[in-house]
């Protein structure tokens, strides 16, 4: 892997790396435990609603954020709750161990509910976060669309969630899928500004890994991996035998987002594929480069 590469604009990477969010499932305490030494103080990091982990598992893994020193984001997946009841005892355990004022809202994978709430929108709306506590939500971006969505429908939900988040008094914050080209995410990103959208957006990229697995997970969540994006992402499809880090990433979006002041709020969030410990490193390491 390719590590400490410079950036063509040192002081606009570390702008954008400052404060960045991390990703994690309810199976990944012992790698948090692993990776808290290296984690900064205060850092978001979210914990995944997935349909093989249960309410327990959940909530467990918000604690163990909590309770390291770090900001728990823990995940409402809309379409998996079977019932209001369940939303509210998910947000009761939560509020129990302090990791309710953050929350991600989130339709899920099911094509169908398995409850009331068929999107985000749907939960937003439902006056239930407030109960609990909850002060931000993020909301999903897709800069390189959904393989299941048409664009403007992306575009309309996103307004009608930051409308109604506004309506609620709610802090938000947009982050996105995980991307790997810079130039699809700047006009993304000014896209969400011309219409007229102030949120905090944080960008999700992958954190170092294989490079085999990176373009699978790419390929399964709708992202382009042609030749043309992995090389824009530093690495090289006659090579699938290395890891690759999200050095030039980093560099040229940082750059980019640098270059217009309407741009920002612009920060990273970084999917770690149960790599806490390796993601960490990587972002001390290359803020210690840029430095």
């Amino acid at each position: 892997m390719a590590r400490n590469t410079p950036a063509p604009d040192p002081a606009a990477s570390l702008a954008l790396l400052d404060g960045f969010s991390l990703e994690m499932t309810g199976k990944d305490i012992p790698g948090l435990e692993e990776a808290r030494d290296v984690i900064p103080a205060g850092t978001k990091i979210n914990v995944t609603f997935l349909g093989n982990e249960d309410l327990d598992m959940r909530v467990a893994a918000a604690k163990a954020v909590k309770d390291a020193g770090f900001v728990p984001v823990p995940h409402v997946s809309a379409r998996r709750l079977a019932s209001a009841a369940q939303l509210e005892e998910f947000l009761d355990r939560l509020q129990q161990v302090g990791a309710t004022e953050h929350v991600f809202a989130v339709g899920g994978d099911p094509a169908e509910p398995e409850g009331p709430y068929p999107d985000s929108l749907s939960v937003i709306r439902s006056g239930i976060l407030q109960k609990y506590g909850v002060r931000e939500v993020s909301i999903a971006g897709y800069p390189e669309g959904h393989p299941d969505i048409p664009t403007d429908v992306l575009w309309r939900h996103l307004e009608d969630k930051s409308a109604a988040l506004t309506d609620a008094g709610l802090g938000q914050v947009i982050l996105t899928q995980f991307a790997f080209d810079t130039d699809p995410v700047i006009d993304w990103i000014d896209g969400v500004r011309s219409r007229g959208i102030t949120a905090e957006i944080r960008i999700g990229t992958p954190g170092p890994a294989g490079i085999k697995r990176l373009i699978t997970f790419a390929r399964r969540f709708g992202v382009g991996a042609n030749a043309m994006i992995v090389k824009k992402y530093g690495f090289s499809l006659t090579n699938l035998m290395g890891t690759a880090g999200p050095d030039r990433f980093i560099g040229d979006l940082g750059a980019l987002v640098a270059q217009k002041d309407s741009r920002g709020p612009v920060k990273i969030h970084f999917y770690t594929f149960g790599g806490l410990r390796a993601t960490s490193d990587w972002a001390r390491d290359y803020i210690a480069a840029q430095s």
